[in-house]
């Protein structure tokens, strides 16, 4: 394995650093004041600064950098990664800014890889020119998503249609009006084998009796500024049967191809975020004295520096390599290691976050710095993408069945 950057990324790299500091980080508090000023604040993608952002990200090649093949940039997963991360350190506007925001980047990535020519040209060229925004929607309120065979939605055929009924909650950009594209996941054939009862449809926002009920907080953030998250009802809502992607029961399938690359690309940024924090920690040591002398001086507070550290270079490598064995051995070769960075990415940066909100003191809690959103986006992280408990027994179970007795033949 060899992780150092090849001169395709040093070029992005340099190019991205200098786009975060001329303008990213400038644009910051003027992406704040104008989402403050807009009358619908969940319309956060129509804020001019983002516009602007876009358009000269696009301008400089800084563009679908996740997507690999014809569609995207074409970079590989390795070569993504540093790119990913230093968008981390400013996670509500430099991924949008170039195209690369979830739920949009797994919803991009099931339409290039199942869609249809026709679903291609009709939503991922939309999304791919950021001219729309999209959504997911699996979870839901009435049943225990962890499992999502559990999925209750029913999609049931009538004629040359589809009609769907069921809730959805927790569904992240909904509340965005540019929104205009749904990739609903429900049970086609609830009989079926287990794993083949699901399937997975595009609606379109504005079909009947497609209803936002509700927008949702986490910890009391409305995270307005991601298009905020909802509770959606689906009631008799009608769609083409040529909206199904791919094939009745294919729809957990899709979701496991959708959901590998999604949970690297989050673990990449939150590396950025745990940097951010580490040198907003740091800075903040530096400059308080307590006791009569520095907080960088109270050896506690070096511990946690310290362990910070460790733990940030532990991940980095662990996601580098995840990385690498998706490139080279594809997302089944590379299982072990994308669970392993699901439970070890959002427990150690959690852990960061939380040591340097408390350097900060109560300013750690409020919004004049970005530490308190950041933990409860990283909290989220340890349900989105599956739960960690999820994760930690499907590894135990692998790991076991390596030391299991065989069976005689």
């Amino acid at each position: 394995m060899d992780f150092r950057f090849d001169a395709t990324t040093e070029k992005l790299r340099d190019s991205l650093l200098a786009f975060m500091d001329e303008k990213i980080y400038p644009a910051e508090p003027v992406f704040a004041e104008q989402l403050a000023a807009l009358s619908n604040r969940w319309a956060w993608t129509q804020t001019p600064i983002l516009a602007e952002l876009r358009a000269e990200a696009r301008a400089r090649g800084l563009w679908n950098l996740f997507l690999p093949g014809e569609h995207g940039a074409g970079l590989t997963n390795l070569r993504y990664a540093p790119l990913a991360e230093i968008t981390g350190r400013s996670v509500a506007l430099a991924p949008a800014a170039l195209n690369c925001a979830a739920p949009d980047t797994g919803n991009m990535e099931v339409l290039a890889m199942f869609g249809t020519d026709e679903q291609r040209k009709t939503w991922l060229q939309p999304l791919l020119d950021g001219e729309i925004r999209s959504a997911f929607a699996m979870t839901e309120p009435d049943v225990a998503s962890s499992d999502a065979t559990n999925i209750s939605t029913r999609i049931e055929r009538d004629g040359d249609s589809y009609v769907i009924n069921g809730r959805k909650w927790w569904i992240t950009g909904a509340m965005n009006p540019d929104v205009r594209i749904f990739i609903v996941m429900g049970k086609t054939d609830p009989g079926e084998q287990r794993h083949r009862q699901q399937s997975m449809i595009l609606v379109p926002r504005e079909t009947s009796g497609l209803t936002v009920r509700r927008g949702m907080e986490v910890f009391g953030y409305d995270d307005h500024e991601h298009g905020g998250h909802a509770e959606l009802e689906f009631t008799d809502v009608r769609v083409p049967a040529a909206n199904l992607i791919g094939a009745e029961g294919d729809g957990f399938a899709i979701a496991q191809a959708r959901l590998g690359p999604g949970r690297i690309h989050h673990c990449m940024r939150a590396i950025g975020i745990a940097e951010q924090a580490v040198e907003l920690m740091c800075r903040r040591a530096l400059d308080r004295t307590a006791f009569g002398k520095p907080l960088a001086e109270q050896g506690v507070i070096r511990t946690w520096i310290a362990e910070a550290r460790v733990r940030i270079e532990q991940l980095r490598l662990l996601v580098l390599k995840t990385a690498w064995l998706m490139d080279t051995a594809g997302n089944k070769g590379a299982h072990t290691e994308i669970q392993a960075i699901k439970i070890a990415t959002p427990e150690a940066v959690e852990w960061i976050l939380d040591k340097a909100i408390q350097v900060h003191g109560a300013g750690g809690l409020s919004q004049d710095f970005p530490l308190a959103a950041q933990f409860s986006g990283i909290r989220t992280l340890r349900f989105a993408d599956g739960p960690d408990e999820v994760h930690k027994n499907s590894l135990a179970r692998a790991e076991l069945k390596r030391y299991a007795p065989r069976s005689a033949n």
